[in-house]
């Protein structure tokens, strides 16, 4: 699916479906740097279980015109005015990563406008080490070597080579895509208050073994959010819509289920 804001293109993958309106939406917010293409394991899946999915490319990423947004901020903005014109009420919101960022960013500005929150791979607090900011903004390849060396709990298991790698490819990718993403993230300092704005049913998925949002700060921000359900791979890093995919999937329909 393309569209326009403020006259840029943006693309959503929609499994081919479109919108139908007597149906429930989700979402699927990706990570820094990223793009629809981390959801393709898991789109496909709630689409065929009756449900709209929107896989969105943000502004400068994927599919979508630039620039990227540089903050957490503008990008819940950005989603509104996206929900607006797609005529979307009340959508199932997806995030990973960063995309927890914007769920919580969105629910604190839009009151009442989320039906459910699935955070994967998240926290309300996600500060960036300096030496990947540092690596990113030159443009360095490191920076990608990095995410997987603190992202993944095995990235040799990918057969036909790292997805993440396949998308962040060039000097210009991670210079004015992924390190914008990052100071986005390390900026953010409203998670803690902006959490308290999430009053719909909420989940979240972390990864056993997910070295950049680890298991502690994952379960402390689980604690922030009231009634929520959290559900932990064993086994798994940070990219756990891709390690894990059949497993996160099954769990968060039992969740949208009940």
């Amino acid at each position: 699916m393309i569209f326009q804001i403020n006259s840029k293109k943006i693309y959503a993958s929609d499994s081919g479906q479109g919108i139908n309106k007597e149906k429930e939406t989700i979402v699927f917010l990706h990570g820094s740097g990223l793009s629809h293409i981390i959801w393709s394991l898991t789109e496909q899946y709630f689409s065929n279980k009756n449900y709209n999915v929107l896989s969105i490319d943000l502004p400068g990423h994927g599919n979508s015109d630039g620039p990227c947004l540089d903050s957490i901020e503008k990008i819940a903005d950005w989603l509104e005015q996206v929900f607006n014109k797609l005529e979307l009420n009340n959508p199932i919101l997806v995030g990973h990563s960063q995309g927890c960022l914007q769920i919580l960013e969105y629910a604190y500005k839009y009151k009442n406008k989320i039906n459910k929150a699935i955070f994967i791979g998240g926290s309300n607090n996600m500060p960036v080490h300096p030496d990947l900011i540092e690596l990113a903004q030159n443009g360095d390849s490191d920076a990608v070597k990095l995410m997987m060396k603190w992202g993944y709990e095995g990235s040799k298991k990918f057969i036909g080579g790292n997805p993440v790698e396949k998308i962040i490819q060039s000097p210009r990718d991670i210079s004015e895509v992924l390190a914008i993403d990052l100071v986005a993230c390390n900026n953010y300092k409203n998670g803690s208050e902006a959490v308290k704005a999430i009053t719909c049913p909420a989940m979240l998925v972390l990864g056993q073994l997910d070295k950049m949002v680890n298991i502690e700060a994952g379960k402390k921000f689980a604690n922030l959010i009231k009634n929520s359900k959290t559900y932990i791979i064993d086994g798994c890093g940070h990219m756990i819509m891709i390690e894990k995919a059949f497993e996160m999937r099954e769990k968060v329909l039992e969740f949208l289920k009940k």
